[in-house]
């Protein structure tokens, strides 16, 4: 097996906590109101258009005309999109010290809105500016498991498969890159990654 060298990171559910449910509770005080809302209006089935690279003003026009009365919570997925962030994932942070301070080079391949993408990396540039270069699926129009992000990102990066590692919490995505021949490691805890990356001599 090829010793990898570099580590490709996906960012939410990884290295950063993501969930609508952050912003609309502080929105929507009824529970079974707030439930139907996230359940029936902005889905993730919706969301992922933006992933994909569709514009948040043709998106949200579409979901103000078929739930207009929902207009003002729709528009706050544009306004305040940074707060369905949540805090970085407890660990990660360390670990991706630990790995910049032993020269490994880091990227990542994230499925993220090119428009909403800016504002959180500049939000996390401490973290973000460890990483010599990210893939947006937004900005691509490319979203994991597409096999065509990872080649894209492997072209960019300067990497063949077998030079990384590739972390995902999906399975799906951890399936795609080890069919690229990645290094593929599912995510489930920093705990479990620090071991698994002690393993393949990168910690």
């Amino acid at each position: 097996m090829v010793q990898p060298r570099a580590v490709i990171f996906d960012v939410g559910k990884v290295l950063f906590d993501w969930e609508p449910r952050f912003l609309y509770e502080r929105l929507i005080e009824d529970d079974r109101a707030l439930e139907a809302f996230l359940a029936n209006v902005v889905t993730r089935e919706w969301h992922s258009q933006h992933d994909a690279g569709r514009p948040f003003a043709e998106t949200s026009a579409e979901l103000r005309a078929r739930f207009p009365e929902h207009e003002a919570l729709i528009a706050a997925w544009g306004s305040r999109f940074g707060e369905t962030l949540g805090p970085a994932i407890p660990g990660m942070t360390a670990l991706v010290g630990e790995l910049d301070a032993g020269g490994v080079p880091l990227f990542a391949i994230t499925n993220f809105s090119g428009e909403f993408w800016p504002p959180f990396r500049a939000r996390e540039a401490a973290l973000f500016d460890r990483f010599r270069d990210i893939v947006v699926s937004g900005d691509e129009r490319l979203v994991k498991p597409d096999p065509a992000i990872y080649a894209l990102a492997l072209r960019r990066f300067g990497l063949e498969g077998p030079d990384a590692v590739f972390i995902d919490d999906s399975l799906p995505n951890v399936a795609a890159a080890a069919d690229a021949g990645i290094h593929a490691l599912h995510f489930t805890g920093a705990g479990k990654l620090r071991v698994d990356l002690k393993a393949l001599g990168l910690l």
